[in-house]
């Protein structure tokens, strides 16, 4: 994925915004809202939540980009906020319903005629993800750059400062930690 264009145009907003351009961030947040959204819909089943989370995101790009160092792509450390406003979407949404005496319990296995298989595979992918930041939070931000972010691995080195074999190492070791998580989850 040839994010260069993308990168530089979004590099030359934010050297604006910190300019005091204010129409700057307007146009980047708007050049940033559509691959936030990607993310965040590759992460949450229902379009609400995803939008939900995508405009949590946003708003910490626009109100933390001054905390954005310029070390690593930009549009990297957007899609890691992207991934983390996502994953706090769906803990929140978890400890409401959980929290919620009104709400029926779920049936311990789904149904596959009334569940969509792509909601499911979503919501064990977040669970595998919680397990990771627990058991391996140094593979966390690698896996979520290079496979939910699309940064190809030289970039996912350069915005984590990992050498890239260390980068390499713990993407696989994200990859058979999640792929795992699934397998016994799907069973």
């Amino acid at each position: 994925m040839d994010t260069s264009w993308g990168e530089n145009q979004a590099v030359d907003l934010a050297q604006r915004v910190a300019a005091g351009d204010q129409l700057a961030l307007e146009e980047l947040l708007a050049l940033l809202q559509p691959r936030v959204l990607r993310i965040c819909r590759r992460m949450l089943p229902h379009p609400a939540d995803a939008e939900e989370a995508a405009q949590d995101a946003l708003l910490v790009v626009a109100t933390k980009l001054d905390q954005w160092s310029g070390r690593g792509s930009l549009l990297g450390w957007v899609g890691v906020i992207a991934a983390n406003s996502a994953r706090a979407t769906y803990r929140s949404l978890r400890r409401r319903f959980a929290e919620s005496a009104q709400t029926p319990a779920l049936p311990e296995a789904a149904d596959p005629r009334t569940t969509s298989v792509i909601a499911g595979s979503r919501l064990d992918l977040l669970e595998a993800l919680e397990g990771l930041e627990k058991d391996r939070p140094t593979a966390l931000e690698a896996f979520v750059l290079r496979d939910l972010g699309g940064l190809s691995y030289e970039e996912v080195a350069e915005q984590t400062g990992a050498s890239l074999s260390a980068v390499k190492t713990r993407i696989r070791d994200a990859r058979e930690y999640v792929r795992e998580r699934l397998r016994l989850r799907l069973g």
